[in-house]
């Protein structure tokens, strides 16, 4: 009987281990067990998205206020336009807002920053960013600095 015992306590803690290892996949990889809720589309259109992913998260003032929802190339203009799902509650983000491509940390993961404009129009659902900031590639810097091209003047 004492046998019996240990092999149910042994499983139990297998299964409640398994059971961390799925929640902690799913948290890391940034899905969410909840339903989405009512959300507007925004666009941006930036000269380079640098490693931005559907599914990252967009914020103001560094709360979440979003995700980003798709980064396709457009052809016309060969800017890659991204498209964010916003919350609805949400809903009074200044025109002249500005969309920036910022890095969590030195190698964290990069994510939209919405810094607030003044203006008394808002953003409605399809409208997009007028004013945006390219992702910041330390390798591209790294490599001015290493040829010497950083702040010189012509």
């Amino acid at each position: 009987m004492r046998i019996r015992t240990l092999e149910i306590s042994v499983g139990a803690f297998m299964l409640a281990g398994m059971l961390a290892l799925v929640l902690l996949a799913v948290k890391v990889s940034g899905l969410s067990l909840k339903a989405g809720g009512e959300t507007y589309e925004l666009n941006a259109y930036f000269d380079n998205i640098g490693a931005l992913k559907p599914r990252s998260k967009i914020s103001m003032a560094g709360v979440t206020i979003g995700k980003v929802k798709s980064v396709e190339l457009d052809k016309e203009t060969y800017m890659a336009r991204v498209v964010m799902d916003i919350d609805q509650q949400i809903d009074n983000i200044p025109i002249d807002s500005t969309a920036s491509i910022v890095t969590a940390g030195l190698l964290g993961e990069q994510y939209i920053s919405i810094s607030i404009g003044g203006d008394e129009a808002f953003l409605r659902d399809g409208e997009r960013f007028e004013d945006t900031q390219s992702a910041l590639i330390i390798e591209e810097l790294i490599g001015k600095f290493l040829l010497g091209t950083v702040n010189k003047s012509e």
